[in-house]
């Protein structure tokens, strides 16, 4: 077995028993990457229709996939207390670039926070996040 994918999902935050849901695969995603997180967490990613309450979600996004608030909103119900959701995106110059600015955007308006940005190939990844303050609701 390969060490370095391993370490790149284990990098992203990925481990052996999390429920992690993918949302907007399409023939564009990097195919490596997916087989490493499925690695990772020893299961499959399960697709936007399951119904599961996932640890994190890995949302693939592309400039015209349509409103990224809402996304994220669908992206976070099934997520669980402490999830994260790990939205990717084409680089600059790349069909379907998102400017990083939109995703810097949409996190706050979704109650999310943006905690780190990944260059992982011919994709970025933005961490997103519920802020402490919401997990400590009174």
């Amino acid at each position: 077995m390969v060490t370095a994918p391993e370490g790149r999902a284990f990098k992203l935050g990925f481990t052996n028993g999390m429920v992690v849901q993918e949302i907007g695969w399409d023939e564009d995603t990097d195919d490596s990457l997916r087989i490493e997180i499925e690695d990772a967490i020893d299961a499959e990613m399960l697709d936007e229709d399951a119904v599961d309450v996932m640890d994190a979600v890995v949302l693939w996004w592309r400039d015209d996939d349509g409103d990224l608030v809402d996304a994220l909103m669908d992206a976070i119900g099934p997520l669980a207390e402490g999830g994260f959701i790990w939205v990717l995106s084409p680089k600059t110059g790349r069909a379907g670039y998102v400017d990083p600015s939109e995703i810097a955007e949409a996190a706050p308006t979704t109650g999310l926070t943006q905690t780190s940005v990944v260059s992982l190939g011919d994709w970025s990844g933005s961490r997103l996040v519920t802020p402490k303050a919401r997990a400590g609701k009174r």
